[in-house]
């Protein structure tokens, strides 16, 4: 690490290697996931190594950093250690390597002094609480940063096996994604394919595409990030309940009234009529999809997003099979209740867009 940091040439074209290769795997399940990161977007701890040297000097000369055992410590207040000390926390250890909490404090400066930022959220495992909360408080004495700058640890929980315990990457135990993407891609072909046995192949492959990989990213996304929840296979992968697939298939039913109709949205020109309790409920519920939006960027959760969009997909079954929409009774609950269909699939595609998960038009 400290050659690596230190610029040692063999070093840093082997730790490149690594790179390249992790990244190059990153950008192709980023791709499959329809997440919009690039390679434009990476910023790795290693860019802010040029900061850290006067970092440290700087909180040196400045009596927040001193001398400890030939390695440079903060201590702080803050903090006790067992036995009610200020506790310290290494910014540069004896052999000159520099710690995570440095680049953290770098991390934090950069971010202020060239990105700009006035809110930062940090997603990282609770378990790393402590750990950023030190080196928040040192930026903050240090005064790198405006009290007006906010900086957030939105802490997730972790995915633990079937025993209860924390998945140990490391120790090579735990399924791939790209394995699991692939056999959630596979289920969802076949049960496609049982309710389609004409549809085309290339047709099939991308629907299966989009279902597969929204049912494992809604499985994951629905459950509440700062609690722990246990990998089970056949659950992430469920297609029946709380799951994608159940809003991409409110979605498709939306689209198979305007198709079976023939009719264009734009043709729709009466107002909406609201009588039932089922359609009440569900114009209720769609002018709650601002409130949610801004209850997901405040919290950073988006299991919120996943409840809203199930309670709006099982409203919406409810008016669909209780409320004659195309036999209704007169023209103008006919197209109330169509101008209500078109409402809920706008609502329900803009939701899942949020969650980055796609919708398709038949399922």
């Amino acid at each position: 690490m400290v050659k690596l940091q230190g610029g040692d040439e063999y070093c840093r074209t082997m730790w490149r290697k690594l790179v390249d290769i992790t990244m190059q795997q990153n950008q192709e399940t980023y791709n499959r996931l329809n997440v919009t990161l690039t390679e434009d977007d990476v910023m790795g701890e290693s860019l802010y190594n040029d900061m850290l040297p006067g970092i440290v000097s700087d909180l040196m000369a400045r009596k927040i950093a001193q001398e400890s055992e030939g390695a440079i410590v903060v201590y702080l207040d803050e903090f006790k250690n067992k036995e009610g000390d200020p506790m310290g926390v290494i910014i540069r250890k004896k052999d000159g390597g520099y710690l995570y909490t440095t680049t953290d404090i770098a991390c934090a400066k950069y971010r202020h002094d060239v990105l700009h930022a006035d809110r930062v959220l940090y997603y990282i495992d609770s378990r790393q609480h402590q750990h950023l909360m030190q080196a928040w408080t040192i930026v903050r004495k240090a005064g790198y940063i405006p009290q007006s700058m906010t900086l957030e640890h939105h802490m997730f929980g972790m995915m633990l096996g079937k025993d209860g315990k924390p998945f140990k990457t490391r120790a090579g135990g735990t399924i791939r994604l790209s394995d699991l993407l692939d056999e959630a891609v596979e289920r969802a072909g076949k049960l496609i394919r049982e309710k389609n046995s004409d549809m085309a192949e290339d047709e099939l492959k991308q629907l299966a595409e989009v279902v597969g990989i929204g049912a494992v990213k809604y499985a994951d996304l629905s459950k509440s990030r700062t609690t722990d929840y246990i990998f089970d296979w056949d659950n992430m992968l469920a297609f029946e309940g709380n799951t994608a697939p159940y809003m991409q298939y409110a979605y498709t039913r939306v689209a198979s009234v305007f198709k079976r109709a023939g009719i264009d949205s734009a043709s729709l020109t009466l107002p909406i009529i609201l009588n039932d309790d089922r359609e009440r409920q569900l114009a209720a519920r769609l002018l709650q999809f601002e409130e949610t939006i801004t209850s997901v960027a405040r919290e950073g959760m988006p299991h919120m997003m996943c409840s809203y969009l199930y309670e709006l997909a099982c409203l919406f079954s409810g008016f669909y099979e209780h409320c004659p929409i195309l036999a209704a009774e007169t023209e103008e609950l006919r197209q109330s209740r169509l101008k209500l269909a078109l409402l809920t699939q706008k609502t329900l595609k803009a939701g899942l867009d949020t969650l980055g998960i796609g919708t398709v038009e038949k399922m």
